[in-house]
């Protein structure tokens, strides 16, 4: 059994920021810029037997747009289910629930999100962005 807290109190920024430093996609975080994150986001923690072992934030104005950002499961605790409940958990958040657009970017859990029903952007054209690194 897991248990999953937006208590930022419970975080062990070491885990979170061990792991992160290494993944594709926030390869050299630094352990500082974990902890800005954190401050500024909704933050879920992953813990079994008191121990985190996964991590996600939202980016969010609360009220139409969340933004799903650094998912993660420990690599020994995956397999188990974790991140579906993880994922679970944070689209019924009850503070989220007005929220109608929620978007997210992986090169490589495309199955994982489609299960809760999203899909690649069908309105691309309208979609913009700005990657500075």
């Amino acid at each position: 059994m897991i248990e999953i807290s937006t208590d930022k109190d419970k975080l062990d920024i070491d885990i979170i920021h061990n792991f992160l430093v290494n993944a594709y996609w926030s390869l050299g975080r630094t352990r500082e810029d974990v902890e800005k994150t954190i401050k500024h986001c909704l933050c879920f923690g992953v813990y079994k037997d008191n121990k985190q072992i996964g991590f996600a934030r939202v980016s969010t104005d609360y009220v139409v747009f969340t933004y799903l950002m650094d998912v993660f499961i420990l690599p020994e605790y995956r397999g188990n289910g974790h991140a579906k409940e993880l994922i679970k958990t944070i689209l019924d958040e009850p503070v989220l629930e007005s929220c109608t657009v929620w978007m997210l970017k992986t090169n490589d859990a495309h199955g994982l999100y489609e299960q809760f029903g999203f899909k690649n952007a069908t309105n691309s054209e309208i979609i913009m962005e700005r990657i500075l690194k």
